[in-house]
């Protein structure tokens, strides 16, 4: 997935790579890991998001342990609440005054096909891909 800042926020694209990369690993401060944990259970117990790259906007690449998860993170990114998840994570990763705002929040389909096949190859299950 893609997250482009708008222009009053880009100055934190630095910032939240950053602080995402301190955070992942095991041993961070438990404070501050109980807060990133809470803001990233929205996506549920199977969605891990695991790296935040900048290049020419934010890149945020999830893993996705079941055919569920995926669908579910699909359906958040349809209806735009994952972006709302995705603005308060970067809020929080870049200790903004103001709330870090995306402008556009883009998965592109031919990466979420391939993990659906992904799926439905492993598990042999058919599967209705919605292109919204």
């Amino acid at each position: 997935m893609h997250a482009e800042l708008d222009e009053s926020s880009v100055q934190w694209e630095e910032r939240i790579v950053s602080r995402s990369r301190e955070l992942l690993p095991a041993g961070s401060e438990s404070e501050i890991l109980d807060e990133f944990n809470a803001i990233l259970s929205r996506f549920g117990a199977q969605t891990r998001l695991v790296v935040v790259e900048q290049v020419n906007s934010l890149v945020l690449c999830f893993i996705c342990m079941t055919l569920s998860a995926l669908l579910i993170l699909r359906d958040q990114w349809s209806s735009g609440q994952l972006k709302d998840i995705v603005q308060s994570l970067f809020t929080f990763l870049s200790f903004a005054a103001n709330k870090v705002h995306v402008n556009r929040l883009t998965w592109p389909l031919n990466d979420y096909e391939g993990s659906v096949k992904f799926f439905r190859n492993s598990q042999g299950v058919q599967i209705f891909i919605n292109n919204t």
